[in-house]
């Protein structure tokens, strides 16, 4: 009986572990540019949040994604990724 585990990732935001599905990723590949990965399977370096506003903000605040990516990120990122997660919310009422 050979069960497979499954991937368990930390939020920069609260710190609290959940499924890598769960999660949402963002990813700075090997060019340097960052984007959202919804698949969760893209190369490069990744960083995952929480599906929440309030995590959200609380990784830009404390640049929890810059830290993370070992770059600057892009304002209209950070929007796009609000954007995304408040319709994740909306659809969840």
């Amino acid at each position: 009986m050979n069960v497979k585990k499954r991937p368990i990732r930390t939020c920069i935001a609260c710190r609290s572990s959940d499924d890598k599905k769960e999660l949402l990723r963002i990813v700075r590949s090997a060019d340097g540019t960052i984007e959202i990965d919804p698949t969760g399977k893209k190369p490069g370096r990744g960083a995952y949040v929480c599906r929440s506003t309030e995590c959200v903000a609380a990784a830009v605040k404390r640049k929890g994604f810059e830290r993370a990516l070992r770059t600057a990120v892009p304002v209209e990122l950070i929007d796009q990724l609000k954007k995304a997660v408040q319709e994740n919310e909306n659809a969840d009422r």
